[in-house]
């Protein structure tokens, strides 16, 4: 099962879990629906959208691109240390022997 199994089913594990993460760090309903109107409790994706309609009645651009920079940062890191996990994957697809 290590020996055989594993190494094969690597990057389909790396490949569920980097979909979980995307998932989790990207939801916004449930955290929403779970905090309520407490600014202290809320999750980033949830803050970062509540952020543009709180701020003067305007939005400032710059600020939330900033933020929204922030708050892709993890998602980018993570795939970059994922991404030869991936590469290894399609390329043992690909080859016949």
């Amino acid at each position: 099962m290590t020996r055989v199994i594993m190494p094969l089913a690597k990057p389909a594990i790396a490949a569920v879990a980097l979909f979980q993460f995307l998932y989790c760090w990207n939801d916004f309903f449930g955290p929403l629906l779970y905090t309520g109107s407490n600014p202290k409790i809320w999750t980033l994706a949830v803050g970062l959208s509540q952020y543009s309609e709180t701020v003067h009645r305007s939005v400032l651009w710059n600020i939330q691109m900033a933020a929204s920079v922030l708050f892709m940062l993890p998602v980018i890191v993570l795939f970059f240390l994922a991404q030869r996990v991936f590469v290894e994957g399609v390329t043992l697809t690909g080859v016949k022997g």
